[in-house]
């Protein structure tokens, strides 16, 4: 299909996309700094009152000029396909705060797209709306200590249906996203089909859970590479005879499988998409400190192999973001479910190389790339863990292996 090689943005999205980097370079990359460096030191859970002035600040400044909601197909009401979405991600991946003051970050969008095409209409006022308004957080609750998750069918979480009410039990880890104060709500996937002869992908249901729900304890932070990524953090969860109304179910009881197919899809790419937006920035810092160090009375860029370098990396960058760009292209084409091969190729590909990238830049830095003197350490732990999200390299490649098989089987 000769389309698919159509990878170019639309012409209603090229002011757009200018207009976002205009606003990243002169309104959020000027106050990332004062952010980081403003912790809440009572609470690390909870932005500080500084923080919240400047993300807040420029949430405003956004949705004034009509950057919010990118990620929706029907935002500004002309709707953004995944492709022209792939350009716009690449810019906000740049940036730590840009996802979040455009209303484009993770698990956020993930669980907006769900409640927007799943969700009930009480359930859309509840939560989607405060959601699409930036005025909450959200989770996604489907990785267990106990199960390996890489199975999206492999859930021990249960809940029974008793009195109008789901009771759910069981015990959830890493979950993104619910250490935040602001994090209102969760999506839980859980078993509620119990049968052992039940055809395993009807197996599972999906939840709306508040978080302030007596029956969720949260049993601590899983730490990062030693960090625990605050505000946002990494919980471990516990669900003690949690009781939410039946009506908390999105699509029904035994579609939660299909759901999560629905929601990965989606998330994975656009995660590839922030990804690419990372990789080109370790490469700007590794080429601005080979330029600007000297040793051994040369630049750094001119010693030890770093023209290899700095080519090898502009190459896997523009290859990758040639597949991300087709794979968008397909989603837009052929939907989710015919465009899995392109999804898994990138999710299998994309984080790995922009790790390695990240890593070079590291090296380039010396002492000072591991140290939070720059922003590499942190991107480096933060994409190594893109590389088990959404499903590990290993069942991604597993996919694209599959596929190709059968081609001649």
């Amino acid at each position: 299909m000769s389309e698919l090689f159509n990878l170019q943005l639309s012409d209603k999205m090229v002011p757009v996309l200018e207009k976002v980097k205009h606003f990243i370079a002169t309104e959020i990359v000027p106050v990332e700094h004062e952010f980081h460096h403003s912790p809440n030191k009572d609470d690390i859970w909870t932005l500080s009152q500084r923080q919240s002035e400047i993300i807040e600040g420029l949430k405003a400044k956004a949705r004034e000029q009509g950057l919010w909601n990118f990620f929706l197909p029907d935002w500004n009401g002309e709707g953004v396909s995944n492709l022209d979405y792939a350009y716009l991600a690449q810019e906000m991946g740049k940036s730590y705060l840009a996802p979040e003051v455009f209303n484009c970050n993770a698990p956020d969008t993930g669980n907006m797209e769900v409640l927007a095409k799943y969700g009930t209409p009480e359930q859309q006022a509840q939560w989607l709306t405060p959601l699409l308004a930036g005025e909450i957080r959200s989770a996604y609750a489907m990785t267990e200590p106990n199960v390996a998750s890489s199975d999206a069918k492999n859930i021990a979480t249960t809940a029974v249906l008793e009195n109008g009410e789901w009771v759910i039990n069981g015990e959830k880890f890493y979950i993104s996203g619910a250490g935040d104060s602001r994090c209102a709500i969760m999506i839980v996937m859980v078993k509620t089909n119990l049968d052992p002869d039940a055809p395993m992908h009807l197996r599972q249901s999906q939840i709306l859970v508040p978080m302030d729900n007596p029956g969720v304890e949260i049993l601590g932070p899983m730490n990062v590479f030693g960090n625990p990524d605050a505000p946002h953090g990494h919980m471990h969860l516990r669900f003690n005879n949690c009781r939410v109304p039946a009506s908390n179910v999105l699509l029904g009881e035994g579609r939660g499988f299909e759901i999560s197919q629905g929601r990965l899809g989606p998330g994975r790419i656009h995660h590839c998409m922030r990804a690419l937006g990372q990789a080109e920035l370790a490469l700007e810092l590794l080429v601005k400190r080979g330029l600007s160090r000297e040793a051994f009375g040369k630049p750094l860029i001119k010693l030890g192999g770093n023209f290899d370098i700095v080519a090898e990396s502009r190459i896997e960058i523009d290859s990758c973001r040639l597949m991300v760009l087709q794979a968008a292209k397909a989603m837009d084409l052929l939907g989710i479910k015919e465009a899995r091969i392109y999804i898994s190729a990138i999710k299998a590909l994309v984080p790995k190389v922009t790790g390695d990238i990240i890593d070079r830049a590291i090296q380039m830095h010396g002492g000072a790339g591991v140290s939070q003197w720059t922003p590499l350490a942190t991107m480096f732990t933060n994409n190594r863990t893109l590389r088990l999200a959404d499903g590990p390299d290993e069942v991604h490649r597993m996919v694209v292996a599959r596929a190709e098989i059968l081609k001649y089987v």
